[in-house]
């Protein structure tokens, strides 16, 4: 058994780029001289025929539909802004695994920057609105400052006062929207006979 497994490990491998070299010069000299050349694995597809394999494969996956319906078909390419991002799969690999708390604080702010509206709108008074986007605003100008190497800080500060009408107007909007949910299903339930109105308690 012993004497197998070193003649195994003495054969060389099909692989070998040295054996290739080799077997290459042999077939080289061989055909100066004139000499029928022997295959080199014998059996074995060559490039060619290998090549239209999987080219046959592709063509058959293509008819069964295999390629159909695939997850973003039919969809730009995510991250082509126009913009070079040296840092792109970092952001990316954060946003991904929603990731918190980790990373430069470039990618982190950029990622708070793009969160902000909603994270304003959670927000029930104006004067938390107001303590968020100045301590968001802290926190760029204290990113901008550091020397530590890293993705540069292209986040921009906000305006607080311009934050705040906006927040204040979305704000209205939401409950504009709100109101009228009420009113229409006030009026849908105002309609509704004696008896639709008791097996609607019914199945509340």
């Amino acid at each position: 058994m012993a004497r197998n497994r070193d003649d195994i490990r003495r054969a060389p491998r099909e692989s070998d780029p040295l054996v290739e070299a080799a077997r290459y010069r042999l077939r080289r000299d061989a055909e100066a001289r004139g000499e029928p050349v022997e295959e080199a694995n014998p059996g074995q597809p060559t490039m060619e025929q290998r090549a239209q394999i999987v080219e046959t494969s592709i063509q058959q996956a293509i008819r069964r539909g295999d390629f159909d319906n695939l997850p973003g078909a039919g969809k730009p390419l995510p991250g082509l802004t126009g913009t070079h991002d040296p840092d792109w799969w970092i952001r990316r690999k954060i946003e991904r695994e929603q990731l918190t708390g980790l990373g430069p604080p470039a990618l982190l702010l950029r990622t708070e920057d793009a969160e902000l509206d909603d994270k304003l709108d959670r927000l029930a008074s104006e004067s938390t609105v107001r303590e968020h986007l100045e301590s968001f605003n802290r926190r760029v100008i204290e990113a901008r400052r550091q020397l530590q190497g890293g993705p540069p800080v292209i986040t921009r500060t906000r305006d607080v006062d311009e934050e705040v009408a906006r927040w204040r107007q979305r704000r209205d909007e939401r409950i504009r929207e709100a109101d009228a949910r009420r009113r229409a299903e006030q009026e849908a339930y105002a309609a509704l006979s004696w008896r639709e109105r008791r097996r609607l308690r019914r199945g509340r």
